[in-house]
């Protein structure tokens, strides 16, 4: 696409976060004392919201949501910058994480995922008129972890590959890629221009203890694959050599869901302008560091007021 055209289609998940911050160790058959927020998310969501955030002016966002919660998850997309084309599901509920946060040193996070709508995306839903005015193409990797959601996929990424726009793939979750099988998950990826996977992601699908040689590898099947290394910045591979290493930006952790997802965003966005990878690898650093000084997975909002703030949060 010529440089700065073309706007961003995300196809993925949509999720409700229900965000439980306490300070471990958990007190098993008791009560822990913990802050509690509903807010808004979804891997796919979240990377279309940092994408608009990171100053993408055309961002789309195609997703499968229940009934109850479909028009606040509208609004929260269309206040973020992102154009929703929601899936109203008449039967699942809108799937819901909680998401357990050790407000601690490290921020560490675990999620209990009940996937709901998000998983029933269908073939019917995808229509090659989504890509129109589309320069990049990002898909969610919750799609490969339901028959109904392949079949999206590969829609999508023939309609893509036909008209020349390239692909990427986040794959999302080590723990249900390792239930679908690294095997399994590289053959359905063939097609896709950009893999960015997680450190994890990464050495499971090669077994690999090693980021960068994981990344290396990875890159002799996908094109480009941009290795998130946590606090150790990025990884950018392409065709079997490592190109560069890019350090992570300091910052003061806080909450670290959704730090993935902000760099993907930013990384789209910023491969909208003509940017060369490495380049859009150190603006997706700075988001993810940006990310992890919020609590919860998407950007601040403008409030009333004038000033950031995570507007749309609900205290439970």
């Amino acid at each position: 696409m010529p440089e700065g055209r073309g706007g961003l289609l995300v196809v993925g998940d949509v999720v409700t976060d229900v965000v439980a911050r306490y300070r471990g160790p958990l007190a098993v058959g008791t009560d822990t004392a913990a802050v509690v927020r509903r807010m808004p998310g979804g891997a796919g969501a979240n990377v279309a919201c940092w994408a608009a955030h990171w100053g993408c002016g055309d961002v789309r966002m195609l997703g499968r949501v229940g009934v109850a919660e479909a028009a606040w998850h509208e609004r929260e997309l269309a206040r973020c910058g992102v154009r929703p084309q929601l899936v109203v599901d008449p039967q699942a509920p809108t799937g819901t994480v909680i998401c357990l946060v050790d407000s601690g040193a490290a921020a560490e996070r675990t999620f209990l995922t009940d996937s709901g709508a998000a998983l029933r995306l269908e073939a019917g839903d995808w229509s090659e008129g989504l890509l129109d005015g589309v320069g990049r193409l990002h898909l969610s990797g919750y799609l490969l972890f339901a028959a109904t959601g392949r079949e999206v996929f590969r829609a999508a990424v023939a309609s893509a590959r036909a008209r020349g726009v390239p692909v990427s793939l986040d794959p999302a979750s080590a723990g249900f890629l390792a239930e679908l099988g690294t095997r399994r998950f590289l053959e359905l990826v063939a097609g896709v221009d950009v893999l960015l996977p997680s450190r994890d992601e990464a050495c499971l699908l090669t077994g690999r203890a090693d980021t960068a040689e994981a990344a290396v590898e990875l890159s002799r099947r996908i094109p480009v694959v941009i290795a998130k290394d946590g606090p150790q910045g990025a990884l950018v591979a392409r065709e079997g050599t490592l190109l560069a290493r890019v350090p992570a930006v300091p910052a003061r952790l806080h909450d670290t869901t959704g730090a993935g997802d902000a760099f993907t965003g930013a990384f789209l966005a910023t491969l909208l302008t003509g940017a060369t990878p490495e380049a859009a690898a150190t603006e997706g650093c700075r988001a993810g560091a940006r990310a992890v000084e919020e609590v919860g997975a998407r950007p601040p909002v403008k409030g009333s007021g004038g000033s950031d703030v995570k507007g749309r949060t609900t205290v439970l």
